[in-house]
């Protein structure tokens, strides 16, 4: 970081000039009060932030929580006046990442901001990271850095660039509908394309077949009993962007007749209607099912697959890109320790071996359900194997090849967790040294339980070297 920049906070201006000759080489801003404060932070965006919590107007405290509720902040380290641990205790729960009773040393004020300008560092790295694991990883809504996911995320970007019908096979789970989704966000990026309209889905199999075409075409008032007014069908609705039809291998002949009128002559006419209504959409449908085999059995008719797979995609299932398990794991346990403030936000390597080594026959909907339920039961901070359902700890679930360390190729991911470990470890090592050891006042530091505390040393092969505590 060049020529960090820090924040002193503190109405007296002894303080503040005591403080910045010990920080000199460093950018030094001063304000008196949480008013210039904020003038400053706004201005400036200042690296650090050494705040005292006893000011005028705004406490240091109450700011504080300010700026841990912007969704921004830079490491804050809160000064106390002497005897006040317990507000510091307070602070350091709020979000502070340390604090300093008056009087200090100088040279304990040098090695604290070194420190947290040290954390706000990586902080910055393991943001760059994650940003980068995204970029490299994803496409839209779809995860995964494999062979198969790079191959299918290339596929996408071409058929953006066209206004073809596309067909997606594959195994139930596999995000066909994530795809679909990819590749009409794709096509409305383009700065001429008519694909600017909306995404409208509808699954062919979740309704009985007198019902689909009203859905689909829409009807007029008295078509049929019940119909007491006017309704659009889905293909109005999409009309100027992309209808999906999952399960297309589930709908009827008769309908898959009138699909057909439309895919040709681009018009809809709706049920108990005279009125034929122009329709510009994009149609991409999806199947689990082998089309060719069901027009060879006379149950889809090979003149409406001709015009639907204009384009085919086929979607790798979920065990022949093993090495995409890992990042999909973690994003989902993510997403569901945020939604229901869970404890448990990270994946232990028991359980990430079976993860990778189990079959997955319901693919990224089945690992999704699978992390969901086990981030809710787990009773550590880490997802462990005996959180997983029987079935993936079973022989016969695992599949027939040579078992995996658990080490994937995940670049990106090994350097973030690498990091974050080494930070994680420093972090805490350099707290229970301060604590004499004792880790219910090094929890209370870190705003951690005890019991959680203690995981973690576990976790960080510290715990040999802090096993009695409570008794110091």
């Amino acid at each position: 970081m060049e020529n960090p920049k820090i924040l002193i906070v503190d109405d007296e201006e002894p303080a503040r000039y005591g403080i910045r000759r010990a920080l000199s080489g460093y950018d030094i801003r001063e304000a008196a009060s949480v008013e210039e404060a904020r003038t400053v932070v706004a201005g400036q965006s200042p690296d650090l932030i050494l705040l005292d919590i006893n000011l005028p107007g705004t406490s240091g405290l109450d700011y504080l929580r300010e700026l841990a509720g912007t969704g921004w902040a830079p490491p804050v380290v809160m000064i106390t006046a002497h005897g006040s641990e317990r507000t510091a205790v307070d602070a350091i729960k709020a979000g502070a990442y340390d604090y300093l009773a008056k009087p200090f040393e100088l040279d304990e004020l040098r090695l604290v901001v070194k420190n947290a300008i040290g954390a706000a560092v990586l902080k910055r790295e393991n943001e760059r990271l994650r940003a980068e694991l995204k970029d490299a990883r994803g496409f839209g809504d779809l995860l995964g850095s494999g062979a198969a996911m790079r191959s299918l995320y290339d596929t996408i970007a071409r058929v953006a660039a066209t206004d073809v019908t596309v067909l997606i096979h594959g195994e139930s789970g596999t995000g066909k509908e994530l795809v679909a989704r990819a590749i009409h966000d794709q096509s409305a990026k383009r700065e001429h394309d008519p694909r600017r309209g909306t995404f409208v889905a509808m699954n062919c199999a979740a309704l009985p077949s007198e019902l689909i075409e009203s859905e689909l075409f829409g009807h007029e008032r008295g078509a049929f009993t019940g119909a007491a007014g006017q309704r659009k069908g889905k293909f109005e609705m999409a009309n100027g962007g992309t209808i999906f039809l999952d399960e297309i291998g589930d709908m009827s002949l008769n309908t898959q007749a009138k699909l057909l009128r439309v895919l040709e002559e681009r018009t809809i006419e709706r049920i108990g209607g005279s009125q034929l209504l122009p329709v510009d959409v994009r149609i991409i449908s999806a199947t689990n099912r082998d089309l060719v085999a069901a027009v060879s059995a006379e149950k889809f008719r090979s003149d409406l697959l001709y015009r639907l797979r204009v384009v085919q995609i086929d979607l790798p299932p979920l065990r022949e890109r093993r090495e995409d398990i890992p990042l999909l794991a973690e994003h989902f346990l993510e997403a569901y320790a945020s939604k229901f403030h869970l404890k448990c936000n990270r994946i232990g390597q028991d359980a990430l071996k079976l993860l990778v080594d189990y079959n997955w026959p319901g693919n990224v909907r089945e690992l999704r359900n699978t992390i969901e339920r086990g981030a809710v039961l787990a009773e550590s901070e880490a997802l462990r194997a005996k959180d997983l359902p029987a079935e993936l700890r079973s022989s016969k679930a695992v599949a027939a090849q040579p078992e995996s360390d658990g080490r994937l190729d995940v670049p990106f991911l090994n350097d973030f967790r690498a990091a974050r470990r080494e930070f994680e470890r420093a972090y805490i090592e350099r707290v229970l040294l301060e604590t004499g050891g004792n880790v219910t006042r090094a929890a209370e530091r870190v705003g951690m339980h005890r019991q959680s505390l203690q995981q973690k040393l576990k976790d960080l092969g510290l715990s040999r070297r802090y096993v009695s505590d409570d008794d110091q």
